[in-house]
């Protein structure tokens, strides 16, 4: 049978079909007959057809990575096929933390033999307690990743002074919070029983416990004294036992304390509570706790070694008293605050603190204002202890050290983010503290300071309660108020140890000399006794005034220009170091305040060498071994070159535009004798102990960034300290250079012997702060508001005892007759406060105006209201020229012998009377009259009336009067014409005379007087339709209703004061808050967001970086393109070169510039006090080119020369920029952008290299 041949099977052959259902993977069977122009199966419901399938992952891998030689490394390829087997295991996944035992056990022991007998389980308390839940340091410690920095997930340990809620408080407070009787209507029977407990007041009685006979005669005596004390009062009885003393085993029974202790907390708290307790109703007066305590250093410290016989450190030398008085402090961990001169040895205190922390095996932090001084005193200290470590922005040296050394950014960052290292934690030391306050070095010194004061604040409020603080710093007059605010907000004690004793007495000098003629040309104007010799001053005038006019005979009259020629400068400082150098008066440190007139000085002294050929040698050999770290381009750069000529001459330029490397350099000569002459700014004087035995002041102005000034008292005493060198000097030489002429006697007098200025507090609220402090419930803003030094006047505890007295006598006020025709009293004396109000702002404002003190010349009659005067018309004799304290001499009309102040004091409605009731004094009977001095507020208006008067006369006749043999003599002719004058006015004007008005007849425009008068206007005709006023009792009625809202207006200003609406800074806090809500930053009840998280890892520019991150403004960017635009964040100069950049950088800078833009408007719309121009203007560009140069590895001496900044300026942001892009990327990992983050890291690492980086010499 042949086989038949059938064609083989198409799609429409097929009863079947399978339909694809997207892209879920499912299939649905089709069973109906396809049509032909159907597409084959299996069929889909995506809209192009079934997607193209892929090749498999494992064979692709092979493929790309295992065949392909373009992926294969070149040169080791053993690595390339290494396989990393990895053993599965399931039961990983089940894995969960062992959950905290919430119960234990204790042992029961028999209590005489000790032996066990049972066991009882135990609650356990505060079980659940971790870093993310509490403030407390019984929380287990963290993961050993955080123990360092901490994490911002943390929160921060509870801060001293601070009282830290349990759940069970909560719930009593407010339970508490409801208003209960405890007096009245109290249930004294439970339900069930027929008796209950009786609440009635009753007197107490003394618990005599257990006694014998003996002990019953003996005190047969003290038991009739009770009896007899019990018949009298409540008061009696407590003062009769008050001195007694019962019988007790214990000294501990009797209040008695150890001598060692404290003796003022103890003491004064006990005394405080027995006060309490015995005086009542009498209101004792209560001395105020005093948190500073004064230390006397006046008498030797004999018994030093019998109080501390083995002390934690020794020095090879004597200890001065105040010294001696700190150490003894720390001997029982107080907190001190030492204020002494500049090497008067106040590092001594912080090496004791540190050797205390050593034996006690606990740790201590110093902070410093700036890095560079952290380096120092870590070569200082690690020689002298060893086990010491270092943090800063890029160095971490030896973090488990027992002494570490940081910035005081960075133990901010520790306490916010609950650093493991608070625990151990038993001293900080703050030193410079009076560096808190000085703005100017903290915001335009470049970016090495970064607002310390605000930052020392809030580590003070921050630090715990077992931490104990050392703060060191120079003489200020308010040591004792700056003490006072540490120990109310820590609620310990402060001692205060201050010291105006030199270790080596200064001298100051004026000189005037120019040439080598005059070189010897210098004067004495303070003594090392401290007195100004005014000879002194007046030789050196005497000599300059010769010198100006022999120079005018000679080239005719010099210019009074204040400002001197290059050559001149030249000439006056080779005259006087030529004659320093004579005197062997050097080193010589010359302050000058001009980075640009430091190096000039330095170049224009090329043909002076101070230096011997060995000194020469030595500084040549360290000069090199210093900087042989360097790469060899780095060592050829222009500034390294031209002050290792300067150096071999004895002659070194310190400032912030010299290389960090070195100024290091430069220090370390200055320190071994090496550098003879130092051209330095102020940033000098905030180092170590570097003194000289000389110091010159090119100049007593300076520019603070605003404008030019003299220096300040505490300036020049923190400058002027560097001259004297303890041990090798009696005395220490300070000069002042007279280039152009001799300065004034006045200043110099206030600058050198004025007080140094007061500690002022600078904190402000940052955004970093506040999401900082809002992530963590326990703790408010307000809370650190409330606790700043600017809040340091606030009194709460006395405020709240005032206002309990003040509500007691409210409550024993008799209550007011408000009824019948007295109903609209209140309303009345209410009108007539404001009405009072606006009257003495309205004429107030008249006085202070040009046209109203015009008005008030003599002659002018006005109506004067004062304690003596209602309404009575005066006539103006005399006006004062004092124009703060402006006085007017007046003739006025009183009753007759009423002259001399006779009349009785005014009651309370009299003193308002003039309001309401504007009728003119007419006296009674005869006529008399008053010669009295006026001030503004006393005149309450100004008529339309001039008079003619001789005051001269009429003054003179007064005052003769005034004399006994001459009181009967009658009035002379002009007091009596002036005075009948008067009369006349009163007669003719009863009910009111015409007066000047504000705003016609003085012609004062302004917005206020014009609503006040109008204002007052209205006020007055409302008070004709009260009717209060014609009730008989009025005057006594509003007496106590003036009396009891006099009461509850104190109240109500006392209760605003201790409230948190009268702190300074809630306004900028809300709207500071608004801010952060409208970028979503917190939701609207203050939870902070993913933003505000992000926001919390930045410390400055937060909310610009954060909106750059968000909206990806660095994704795009290369990572040398990213540095470079977040230069603009740590730059702060103004550049007259043009960076040549990338359109794609410059694409992202105009990006930034629009963020910032939106954030200065936002702020504005907020209420904040900054312009949107002024927030976008401190975002400077001028270092873009520079840091991507940089960043693509070009060498720094090229680098050099696309900027005008100088050299170490250009090293210390590419420095803080490092800082920057590591905040940033972490800010990426939070938010999850790894790509970013490593993005950072590469940039990091490009921009970590050579000169830039080199290792400090005081750490290596």
């Amino acid at each position: 049978m042949d086989k038949t041949a059938l064609p083989s099977l198409g799609p429409g052959d097929l009863q079947l079909s399978l339909l694809e259902i997207g892209c879920s993977g499912r299939f649905e069977l089709l069973s109906q007959r396809l049509s032909d122009n159907q597409p084959l199966h299996p069929l889909s419901t995506l809209p192009h057809g079934l997607p193209p399938t892929g090749l498999d992952l494992r064979a692709e891998v092979e493929t790309r990575f295992l065949s392909d030689p373009e992926w294969l490394p070149i040169h080791d390829t053993d690595s390339a096929f290494q396989k990393f087997l990895r053993k599965r295991q399931v039961e990983s996944l089940l894995h969960c933390a062992v959950s905290p035992m919430h119960s234990g056990l204790s042992v029961v022991r028999d209590p005489t033999t000790g032996m066990l007998l049972d066991f009882n389980e135990v609650l356990l308390e505060d079980t659940g307690l971790s870093s993310k839940n509490s403030l407390s340091l019984l929380r287990p410690p963290g993961p050993p990743s955080e123990s360092l920095r901490g994490s911002n997930t943390n929160y921060p340990f509870l801060p001293g002074g601070m009282e830290e809620l349990t759940l069970e408080q909560i719930k009593k407070k407010s339970e508490q919070e409801e208003e209960i009787d405890f007096e009245n209507g109290l249930l004294t029977v439970a339900p069930g029983l027929k008796a209950g407990m009786d609440f009635a007041a009753k007197e107490p009685r003394t618990s005599r416990g257990e006694v014998n006979l003996l002990s019953l005669l003996s005190n047969f005596n003290d038991i009739i004294d009770t009896q007899l004390n019990e018949e009298d009062g409540e008061e009696k009885q407590r003062e009769g036992e008050a001195p007694k003393i019962s019988r007790t085993n214990s000294l501990e029974d009797l209040g008695i304390k150890d001598s060692t202790s404290a003796p003022s907390q103890s003491a004064t708290s006990s005394e405080g509570k027995k006060e309490g307790r015995v005086e009542k109703e009498g209101e004792p007066v209560e001395e105020k706790k005093r948190w500073a305590i004064p230390v006397d250093i006046s008498s030797p410290c004999e018994d030093f070694y019998k109080r501390i016989p083995d002390p934690a450190f020794k020095w090879p030398f004597e200890l001065d008293v105040f010294q001696k008085q700190a150490i003894l402090r720390l001997e029982v961990h107080d907190s001190v605050f030492v204020a002494a001169h500049t090497s008067a040895g106040k590092t001594v205190v912080a090496e004791y603190a540190i050797a205390l922390s050593q034996k006690h095996m606990t740790r201590t932090i110093y902070t410093s204002p700036i890095k560079a001084l952290s380096n120092q005193k870590f070569r200082d200290f690690k020689n002298t202890f060893g086990d010491v470590g270092l943090l800063t922005g890029d160095v971490q040296l030896n973090p488990e050290a027992s002494c570490l050394i940081m910035t005081t950014e960075i133990l901010r960052s520790m306490l916010y983010n609950g650093s493991e290292v608070i625990r151990d934690l038993e001293w900080v030391i703050f030193d410079e503290v009076h560096y808190i306050n000085d703005a100017e070095v903290l915001s335009t010194r470049h970016i090495i300071y970064y607002f310390q004061g605000v930052v020392w604040e809030e580590v003070l409020i921050m630090l715990p309660d077992h931490v104990s603080i050392i703060l060191l710093s120079a003489t200020v007059p308010n040591a004792v108020e700056f003490s006072e605010w540490i120990g109310r907000i820590k609620k310990r004690s402060i001692y205060v140890i201050s010291t105006l004793k030199r270790p080596v007495p200064l001298e100051y000098y004026l000189y005037t000399g120019n040439s080598t003629k005059t070189q010897k040309e210098l004067f004495l104007l303070v003594d090392s006794a401290g007195n100004f010799l005014t000879k002194g001053y007046y030789a050196a005038v005497e000599a300059k005034k010769e010198r100006t006019s022999k120079h005018a005979q000679s080239f005719g009259a010099k210019s009074s220009s204040q400002n001197t020629t290059a050559s001149q400068d030249r000439a006056v400082w080779l005259a006087l170091l030529h004659f320093l150098s004579q005197q062997q008066l050097t080193p010589v440190v010359a302050f000058t305040f001009s980075r640009t007139r430091c190096d000039d000085n330095a170049r224009a002294l090329s043909s002076m060498d101070l230096t011997s050929s060995v000194e020469k040698s030595e500084i040549h050999s360290f000069f090199q071994k210093s900087l042989s770290r360097l790469r060899g381009g780095d060592r050829q750069l222009p500034q390294i070159l031209l002050m290792r000529d300067l150096l071999k001459r004895g002659i070194a330029v310190h400032h912030s535009g010299i290389l960090p490397i070195l100024k290091e350099v430069i220090e370390m000569l200055f320190s071994r004798g090496l550098v003879k002459v130092l051209f330095a700014t102020e940033t000098f004087a905030m180092g170590v102990n570097m003194p000289a035995r000389t110091v010159v002041f090119d100049s007593i102005r300076k520019h603070d960034g605003t404008g030019f000034r003299n220096l300040l008292p505490g300036e020049f005493i923190q400058m002027a300290g560097r001259a004297g060198r303890r041990g090798l000097d009696a005395t220490g030489t300070v000069i002042i250079l007279c280039k152009a002429g001799v300065h004034d006697m006045g200043d110099l007098h206030a600058m050198m012997l004025g007080k140094p200025t007061v500690l002022q507090s600078q904190f402000r609220l940052t955004y970093t702060m506040i999401l900082n402090l809002l992530r963590v419930e326990a703790l408010e803003v307000t809370d650190m508001m409330r606790r700043s030094f600017s809040e340091s006047h606030r009194d709460t505890q006395s405020q709240e005892k005032r206002i309990a007295q003040l509500r007691k006598k409210l409550a024993s006020l008799p209550p007011l007759d408000t009824d019948g025709q007295l109903a609209d009293l209140v309303p009345f004396y209410q009108t007539l406060t404001e009405l009072r109000v606006t009257s003495e702002n309205l004429q107030r404002a008249v006085m202070e105006s040009v046209n109203g003190l015009k008005a008030l010349s003599v002659g002018r009659v006005v109506v004067v209201n004062n304690s003596q005067h209602c309404n009575a018309l005066g006539v103006i004799l005399q006006v004062s020229n004092d124009s703060t304290n402006r006085s007017f001499t007046a003739l006025i009309l009183c009753e007759k012998g009423k002259e001399e102040g006779g009349a009785e004091p005014q009651s309370s409605i009299a003193t308002l009377q003039h309001l309401y009731n504007p009728a003119v004094f007419i006296p009674d009977g005869p006529c008399g009259h008053t010669v009295q001095k006026l001030k503004l507020q006393d005149i309450s208006a100004i008529t339309t009336k001039t008079l003619k008067v001789i005051p001269e006369r009429i003054i003179d006749n007064y005052n003769k009067r005034q004399q006994p043999r001459f009181r009967l003599d009658p009035p002379g002719q002009a007091i009596s014409t002036a005075t009948q004058e008067l009369l006349r006015l009163a007669e003719s004007n009863p009910t009111g005379i015409a007066t000047l008005d504000p705003v016609n007849d003085l012609q004062l425009k302004g917005i206020e007087v014009v609503e006040a008068s109008l204002r007052m206007r209205a006020l007055q005709e409302s008070l004709r339709e009260f009717n209060c006023v014609h009730c008989p009792t009025f005057s006594e009625q509003f007496a106590q209703v003036q009396e009891r809202m006099s009461i509850q207006e104190e109240l109500d200003t006392l209760l605003f004061l201790v409230s948190d609406q009268s702190l300074l800074l809630l306004p900028e806090y809300h709207q500071r808050i608004r801010v952060l809500e409208s970028l979503n930053y917190v939701d609207c009840k203050g939870a902070v967001q993913l933003k505000g998280r992000v926001a919390c890892q930045i410390s400055s520019h937060e909310l610009l970086l954060t909106e750059l991150l968000f909206e990806n403004t660095l994704s795009p960017l290369a990572p040398e393109e990213s540095a470079a635009l977040l230069s603009c964040l740590v730059f702060t100069q103004n550049t007259q070169t043009v960076p040549h950049i990338t359109s794609t950088l410059q694409e992202a800078i105009d990006r930034v510039l629009s963020v910032a833009q939106r954030i200065g408007e936002l702020q504005r719309d907020c209420g904040l006090a900054q312009s949107a121009e002024d927030f976008v203007a401190q975002f400077k560009f001028g270092l873009t080119e520079v840091v991507y140069c940089w960043a693509r590895g070009m060498p720094f001496s090229e680098i050099a020369q696309l900027t005008d900044v100088q050299e170490g300026t250009v090293v210390r942001c590419i420095q803080r920029l490092d800082e920057v892009l590591r905040e940033v990327r972490q800010a990426a990992r939070i938010v999850g952008d790894s790509v970013l983050g490593s993005k950072m890291e590469k940039a990091s690492l490009a921009i970590r290299r050579d000169i830039v980086f080199t290792a400090s010499l005081y750490t290596h």
